[in-house]
């Protein structure tokens, strides 16, 4: 009997029975077989209510280092989208995904994509309803998710105002230090224990608790991005959509994750790029007065969360650096696609 290696030797048929298989496996929900795929409104919805959507594409040759399993790139596609929406104070509902996959994938690599796309929904309680499926030269991941919620709740980017706190539901510098190991390094877990945290935010990101949606509930919060760009460039992104507004940061350990420090000295990498540039942090970002911070901070630590205050509102349209008493300017454009 032929052994069944690759995708080639199935065809789509067999491996949309694969994915099937593998959601009913995990989930008791079967995938909808129709021209399009249909989600459920919720009960007694109003014209103030928002259909909220993201879609964010994982690409084999720019956005997976070597060391990322199979598992792991279905995983961080998943967590890449639904983190546009959770920092919306939008609960992420349904996932569709579009799979380009090289012929001569591994099935078992092709089943690893899928149980991290599976398992990554369920920990996030969204269901993954349907997709397409086509042959590709490289691996590429194409979710959209949807989720809905009242307008006058979500929090927009739009909405910072002059003198409000710069907060964030985590620390800066991780993920700067997990690329540097896995892509400059070519290193891995095994070569350097020391930083497993910051290796595993790149391979294996995603720990949401929900701060969105606590300070989104209570209108504590005035505007919100995902940092998955890196700082500086959500930073210019918050100030294109605002006016007239700028940001002073807190250049300290409130800002900074120990475990970049450390990196930084034993290797001497410079910190400000570890901790400004590196993206993919998906780190949530908030805006807020410092009034409601104090209420903030307590419904935080209720709930057995933190918020990091880590710069301020400021009118200019620019960017500072405070560090020991000094202001400097800062300029950067952030990654972006195609820029050399």
């Amino acid at each position: 009997m032929k052994q069944h290696n690759t995708l080639s030797d199935l065809g789509e048929r067999a491996l949309i029975k694969i994915i099937e298989n593998i959601i009913y496996e995990s989930t008791g929900k079967e995938l909808i077989q129709d021209d399009s795929f249909f989600y459920a409104l919720p009960p007694n919805i109003n014209e103030n209510v928002m259909a909220v959507f993201n879609s964010d594409m994982l690409v084999s040759t720019t956005d997976i280092p070597n060391q990322m399993t199979c598992y792991q790139m279905g995983w961080k596609a998943v967590i890449m989208n639904i983190s546009d929406l959770i920092v919306k104070n939008v609960k992420p509902r349904a996932i569709i995904i579009s799979l380009g996959l090289p012929r001569d994938l591994r099935i078992d690599h092709f089943e690893k994509i899928i149980k991290g796309i599976v398992d990554c929904s369920i920990k996030y309680d969204v269901d993954y309803i349907g997709g397409d499926l086509n042959e590709t030269k490289e691996i590429i991941i194409n979710p959209t998710v949807y989720g809905y919620q009242e307008k006058s709740r979500i929090i927009f980017r739009k909405g910072a105002r002059e003198g409000e706190m710069l907060v964030a539901n985590g620390q800066f510098g991780l993920t700067g230090v997990g690329f540097d190991i896995l892509l400059n390094k070519k290193g891995n877990l095994m070569q350097f224990p020391s930083y497993q945290k910051s290796i595993m935010s790149v391979l294996e990101p995603g720990d949401f608790k929900g701060e969105a949606f606590i300070l989104g509930g209570g209108d504590l919060v005035s505007a919100s991005i995902d940092s998955s760009d890196g700082l500086l460039k959500s930073l210019t992104e918050l100030i294109s959509s605002n006016s007239n507004i700028g940001f002073e940061i807190f250049f300290n350990e409130e800002l900074i994750d120990k475990e970049a420090m450390q990196y930084s000295k034993e290797f001497h990498v410079s910190l400000k790029n570890l901790v400004l540039n590196a993206g993919e942090e998906f780190i949530h970002l908030f805006t807020i007065s410092q009034e409601d911070f104090h209420k903030a901070s307590e419904k935080m630590r209720e709930k057995d969360m933190k918020l990091y205050q880590i710069g301020r509102v400021i009118s200019e349209e620019k960017i500072y650096l405070l560090e020991n008493n000094q202001k400097v300017e800062i300029k950067t454009n952030g990654f972006q696609h195609f820029n050399q």
